[in-house]
């Protein structure tokens, strides 16, 4: 009766498709399988014995391993900062397989098949060598295509995929924009995107959650610091009785971090591409100017046009002034936009004003640059700063972001300090720093004392190739175009 039984069972098993069993507690071994199920057994004395199962279907697809493939600029090596997939997961097409970071840029990599994540060769924060695989992608045997050919990267500022298809066409993102949407459980498809092409940026998602929690979102204005006003005698400005009261901005400091006992780690990423560029620049002799400048007629002007470049969805600065300025004092001083080669033999004049901005980001400093500012207006500056800003702050900027600068401009005041000493950017000749603007009293053409906005600027040049007179020259007409804003027309092209 028991004999009858099993074989009953099991007879019945076997006629299932593509499917073999393994048996447990006594059970006659058979084929792998992968899904757990269970049948029972009579036994002689009536009774029921539970016996395990499990069942997995056979693979047909084969296996390619996915490799990172040279993503320019002479990288041999990233490290991975994070997955979008797991071992098992299915991918498609243009899906984001993981974020690798190079010592110049983010890189998103997306797969080019259909099929199931097989294997992850590197976890997060290991370094991925150029050539080598980085997943297994198990895939139908009818797609065409060599193994060797399996490497899509796309840098994260020029394509971005995401999984999620709405009416025909898919909604634009960085990954991190999609981590904020996941993590404050909001749907993409429900925000509209103020980006290029109507790409969803982190700010998007923010005014979204406000929108829906009542939230009111911290105001992002000009990072100036305000200068105390200058002191007054009692006697003429106050009542004895009524001493001023002085404000000071207070500044937030991190919180200490205490490990307990010391800690090394190698350099990666951005650390390490500047110890390259830092070492590159102690070979080169620099010659220091110092200046400052009134920008009084400039605050003035900037006030005007602010309310109008907001309209148009624009955060004006004093930045795109000062960058333009520069572009119209190379004009004149071609000498100051051009590189050298490193045995300092030969001298190239660039034709495009590739003016770079020194950004503090959470990743470290970077140094994205704005294209072609010889042909662009004040506001196309504003355009292309804010987007630089939005990607810089969540690590997204591309390589043909980050190369390429011909000049350089660090805005070092916006977070504190009067005068600096910049270090030149190899092969680039020059670069200048900009302090903070401070209100302090100077006298006016009548002689009267007035309120005036002041600025400093360092400059640092190349003294192989860049004498301290062709210094001084652009940094006074780099000047006279700030403090008489109106004067840029004539030379605007």
């Amino acid at each position: 009766m028991a004999t009858t039984a099993v074989r009953g069972s099991l007879r019945i098993l076997k006629r299932m498709p593509q499917l073999t069993y393994h048996c447990y507690s006594q059970c006659p071994r058979l084929p792998s399988t992968g899904s757990e199920g269970a049948f029972q057994i009579i036994t002689p004395f009536g009774a029921a014995q539970q016996r395990h199962f499990r069942t997995t279907y056979r693979s047909n697809g084969q296996i390619l391993p996915f490799k990172l493939s040279d993503i320019g600029e002479g990288i041999r090596e990233v490290i991975v900062k994070e997955w979008y997939v797991k071992e098992g997961d299915k991918v498609s097409q243009f899906d984001s397989i993981c974020e690798v970071q190079s010592d110049k840029a983010s890189v998103t990599i997306t797969s080019r098949y259909d099929g199931v994540i097989r294997k992850l060769y590197y976890g997060v924060e290991d370094t991925a060598l150029v050539g080598t695989p980085l997943v297994d992608i198990e895939t139908d045997r009818t797609q065409e295509g060599s193994p060797e050919e399996d490497v899509v990267e796309t840098p994260a500022v020029s394509h971005q995929h995401t999984h999620q298809e709405i009416k025909g066409h898919k909604t634009q993102a960085t990954p991190a924009v999609r981590r904020l949407a996941i993590e404050n459980n909001i749907k993409l498809s429900e925000v509209v995107g103020t980006g290029k092409d109507g790409r969803i940026l982190k700010e998007d998602i923010l005014n979204f959650l406000a929108k829906q929690t009542g939230a009111i979102l911290p105001y992002e204005g000009d990072q100036q610091v305000p200068t105390p006003a200058v002191r007054t005698t009692a006697s003429v400005t106050s009542k004895p009785d009524k001493a001023p009261v002085t404000t000071y901005p207070t500044a937030a400091a991190p919180r200490p971090v205490f490990t307990g006992k010391d800690r090394t780690e190698p350099l990666k990423g951005i650390q390490k591409a500047m110890v390259k560029i830092m070492t590159a620049a102690l070979k080169i002799p620099p010659f220091g100017y110092c200046d400052e400048v009134d920008l009084t007629q400039l605050v003035k002007l900037r006030m005007q046009l602010k309310g109008l470049a907001e309209s148009r969805g624009v955060k004006l600065s004093y930045m795109p002034f000062f960058i333009k300025a520069a572009s119209l004092g190379l004009l004149h001083f071609p000498m100051l936009n051009a590189s050298v080669d490193e045995g300092c033999q030969n001298i190239t004049y660039k034709a495009s004003h590739n003016i770079g901005l020194a950004m503090d980001t959470p990743q470290g400093l970077i140094v994205p640059n704005v294209k072609s500012v010889q042909t662009l207006s004040v506001y196309d500056i504003a355009v292309e700063l804010n987007r630089l800003q939005n990607l810089g702050a969540s690590g997204q900027l591309g390589t043909a972001d980050l190369t390429g600068g011909t000049f350089t401009l660090s805005n070092i005041g916006s977070i504190g300090g009067t005068y600096a000493k910049p270090v030149i950017l190899p092969p680039e000749v020059a670069i200048g720093a900009l302090g903070k603007m401070q209100v302090l009293p100077r006298f006016d053409a009548q002689g009267d004392i007035a309120k005036a906005h002041i600025m400093s600027v360092s400059w640092s040049a190349d003294h192989r190739v860049v004498d301290g007179a062709t210094m001084c020259r652009f940094s006074n007409l780099w000047r006279s175009y700030l403090e008489n804003p109106a004067s840029m027309v004539l030379d605007l092209k």
